[in-house]
């Protein structure tokens, strides 16, 4: 199955979910480009107070000629001797309207670093009471490499040669899922790791679960 990494939403919003446009009423981007007339270097509508993020039409090229950088997230739970007890899976739906396992992951923004996108990921699809309890130095436990042809690697991503740094992530509060996350399902790490698992997840995802479980110890 093709994975449909998600794409976080370019808007800050309110606490009621509303989108904020920092720059509302203003018609205009970078000198000689309309707002979001999709030439490259056009802020998209709604996102010019952040340089860094692409239109639609600049991700399909940049994606069509460079690796993208992701993070990735498997939310655990762990016993007071730092035992992993659970580990979180989200239900998912797709921009083509299907529904798949998944764990938490997205891009990581021009001038941000590895750790605020790991943790702004965590929030968009945990919710922002999830806590999650990141080490001072973040270190992924691999690096995934999504490749637009299956086969070259475990991985797989139609879209584009995407290159994912994974982390496994210890969570204390409530998870509220949030954007295209429907839920969040905890299983025992057996159940992570069973085949019936691995069949329901998207662009070989399952293969990065059993790897964060034997990282910490977990797989059975």
């Amino acid at each position: 199955m093709a994975v449909r990494t998600p794409d976080p939403d370019p808007n800050e919003r309110d606490d009621d979910g509303t989108p904020r446009d920092p720059l509302a009423g203003i018609g205009a981007g970078r000198s000689g480009h309309p707002l979001g007339d999709g030439s490259f270097g056009s802020p998209a509508p709604g996102n010019a107070a952040n340089p860094g993020w692409l239109t639609d039409i600049e991700l399909a090229e940049a994606r069509r000629r460079l690796p993208i950088l992701y993070v990735e997230a498997v939310p655990v739970r762990i016993d007071g001797m730092g035992q992993v007890t659970q580990i979180g899976v989200l239900l998912r739906a797709t921009p083509l309207g299907e529904i798949t396992r998944s764990i938490v992951s997205g891009r990581v923004r021009y001038g941000e670093t590895v750790r605020d996108a790991l943790f702004r990921h965590l929030e968009n699809d945990l919710g922002p009471m999830a806590f999650p309890l990141l080490p001072p130095q973040p270190v992924p436990f691999t690096v995934a490499e999504y490749f637009p042809l299956p086969g070259v690697t475990a991985f797989h991503d139609d879209r584009q040669h995407a290159v994912s740094l994974a982390f496994v992530v210890p969570v204390t509060g409530t998870c509220e899922p949030r954007q295209d996350a429907l839920e969040v399902t905890w299983m025992s790490p057996e159940e992570a790791s069973s085949d019936a698992l691995a069949a329901e997840m998207e662009g070989g995802r399952s293969t990065l679960v059993r790897q964060a479980l034997a990282s910490v110890g977990a797989l059975r």
